[in-house]
């Protein structure tokens, strides 16, 4: 893959080819860029008479995505609503949103903290050296944030490790990413979904598949095998008691019948062997 280098007030990354970000300056001041999404989009952390923002583009070259540019451009416009219906206090805050530099960018307030995700080695060590008693409440948010989305008729895709941040400062949990998830009912229309593997049902892999909250129960399941086995489904990795082992093993049921019928369902199990 062949990419070129170009920076924004001294902060280097990579594109395909190179592309005019001019107008990222009326954000502010650029001091960290992410430009290896295979989404389509850039983001840039800005920051402006004090505050801080997360910018969200689409429209340029992206080093790592292999589909229309056009393409990347519809799908995050067609996000907008999600923040808005899905507004809860996990949840990034969406500021301002629009055309601009021949794409389209959406503005959020920034969010510090470390990402759970795997593909950033060093925040994804630090989140998992949290106390167990910390993973819990992260969870909890997890769990209040899906109940939320189901109850609201949403169906989370492409929610997994990368989707949650942690900011040890406030012990605050922010879910950073809901641009995939979809109204209920939904079905699946490509195959293999977006998503991680490690956080997708089997039927997230099977065309024409009903894809509904009994398919998230799976999703929180597999969020749970990674906060508290170490992204292991064994046992012996497990840190709770085996009465939380039990609830989390069935919710990653291959078969959809044999799981918890609903997050609230999950979620009441879960509560009942904590204690």
């Amino acid at each position: 893959m062949e990419v070129i280098q170009q920076s924004i007030d001294g902060i280097s990354f990579e594109l395909k080819e190179p592309f005019n970000f001019d107008f990222i300056g009326q954000y502010g001041k650029v001091f960290k860029v992410y430009d290896d999404q295979d989404s389509g989009n850039i983001c840039f952390g800005t920051e402006r008479d004090g505050k801080r923002f997360f910018v969200k583009f689409a429209g340029a070259p992206a080093k790592r995505y292999e589909g229309e540019i056009s393409d990347a451009i519809v799908r995050l416009k067609a996000s907008v609503p999600l923040y808005h219906d899905l507004k809860h206090k996990s949840l990034i805050e969406l500021v301002d949103e629009g055309e601009i530099g021949g794409g389209f960018a959406m503005i959020f307030l920034w969010e510090d903290g470390d990402c759970m995700g795997r593909m950033y080695p060093q925040a994804h060590e630090r989140f998992m050296k949290l106390p167990c008693r910390m993973r819990l409440e992260v969870f909890r948010d997890v769990l209040s944030f899906l109940e939320h989305t189901a109850a609201k008729g949403y169906v989370a895709i492409d929610f997994y490790d990368g989707s949650i941040l942690y900011d040890f400062e406030r012990e605050k949990t922010t879910i950073c990413d809901i641009d995939f998830f979809r109204r209920q009912p939904y079905v699946n229309d490509m195959g293999r979904m977006w998503g991680s593997s490690l956080f997708q049902s089997p039927e997230e892999y099977e065309l024409g598949a009903v894809i509904n909250e009994v398919t998230n129960v799976y999703t929180v399941g597999a969020t749970a095998f990674a906060l508290f086995g170490r992204y292991g489904r064994e046992r012996e990795r497990w840190e709770l008691s085996e009465e939380c082992f039990a609830v989390a093993k069935k919710a990653v049921e291959k078969e959809r019948a044999l799981r918890q019928r609903s997050i609230a369902e999950f979620r009441e199990e879960w509560e009942r062997a904590l204690r």
